[in-house]
C-alpha cells in the first residue's frame, strides 16, 4: 500500500522529516560552511525563490486531487443515472428478461454502494469478484431479446452498455492518483526549503525550525486525504446510488 494512501502518516513523517532537516541545515551553518553576513541578501535571494517554488508545487497537487475528487463525484452521479435508466428500460424487455434484469439490477446497485463504503481489502476483492461477477449475468440478461433486435430493445441493450461502460469510468477516476513522482518532488523541494531556513537562522530556534514543517505538513496531509479515495476522511458519498437503492427497494 502507498503512504499517500494514509493521510495521517504523511502528517507524521512529512512534519518529521521536514524538522530533521531544518535542524541538518542549522548544523551546516555551524559547524561545516558559516554564512557570512555580505552573503544573506543573496541567501535571501534563493530562499525565497525556493519557498515560492515550493508554494506552487502545493498549489498545483491541491488542484489535481480537487479535480479528482470533482471526478469521482461526477461518475458516481453518472453510474446511478445509468442504473436508473436502465432499470426503467427494462420494461422495454420481454417480460421474462424484464423481472430478470430488475433483480440483477437491485443487487448491482448494493454493490455499487459497497464500493464506496468498502475499506476492508479483503471485502473489497469479493466486491469486486460479486460486481463482475452480477456484470457477466446482466449482459447475459439482455442477450435474449438482443436476439432479435428492434429500436425498442436496442434501447434497453444500449442503457446496459451504460451500466457496465460506467462502472469501468469510476474505477479508473479511483485509479486516477496524483503520481509518486509528483510526491517526491514536493518532498524534495520542501527539504531543500527547510534546509535552507536552518541554514540561513542566526542562532538556533526550534520553535522557527516547526513553523514551515507544520505549515507544509498539513498541505500535504490535504493534499492526500482528498486525493486518497479510501484512505481519507474526505470521500466520495454514494448519495445519488443510495437514494437509487432506496427507490428500487421500494419499486
Amino acid at each position: 500500500m502507498q503512504l499517500t494512501n494514509i493521510p495521517v502518516v504523511v502528517l507524521v513523517s512529512s512534519l518529521l522529516l521536514l524538522f530533521l532537516t531544518a535542524q541538518l541545515g542549522d548544523q551546516l551553518r555551524k559547524r561545516v560552511i558559516p554564512l557570512k553576513e555580505e552573503e544573506r541578501d543573496d541567501f535571501g535571494v534563493v530562499l525565497g525563490a525556493t519557498l515560492t517554488l515550493l508554494g506552487l508545487l502545493i498549489g498545483f497537487s491541491f488542484s489535481m486531487a480537487v479535480s479528482r475528487y470533482d471526478q469521482r463525484k461526477n461518475y458516481e452521479e453518472a453510474e446511478a443515472n445509468a442504473i436508473g435508466t436502465e432499470f426503467v428500460r427494462a420494461d422495454l424487455l420481454p417480460a421474462a428478461e424484464a423481472s430478470k434484469v430488475r433483480d440483477l439490477l437491485r443487487k448491482y446497485t448494493a454493490q455499487r454502494v459497497l464500493f464506496y463504503e468498502t475499506h476492508d481489502p479483503e471485502r473489497i476483492a469479493k466486491m469486486n469478484s460479486d460486481t463482475a461477477e452480477l456484470q457477466n449475468e446482466l449482459w447475459s440478461a439482455v442477450l435474449p431479446a438482443a436476439a432479435q433486435p428492434t429500436p425498442v430493445v436496442a434501447l434497453a441493450v444500449s442503457g446496459m452498455n451504460d451500466v457496465l461502460n460506467s462502472q469501468g469510468y469510476t474505477q479508473a477516476a479511483w485509479w486516477n492518483r496524483i503520481p509518486i513522482a509528483a510526491w517526491a518532488l514536493m518532498f524534495a523541494i520542501a527539504c531543500c526549503c527547510n534546509l535552507l531556513i536552518g541554514y540561513g537562522v542566526r542562532q538556533t530556534d526550534r520553535t522557527l525550525f516547526l513553523i514551515v514543517p507544520i505549515a507544509v505538513s498539513i498541505a500535504f496531509f490535504l493534499i492526500s486525504d482528498i486525493d486518497s479515495p479510501r484512505g481519507g476522511t474526505i470521500r466520495v458519498i454514494p448519495q445519488n446510488l443510495e437514494s437509487l437503492a432506496q427507490s428500487i427497494r421500494a419499486h
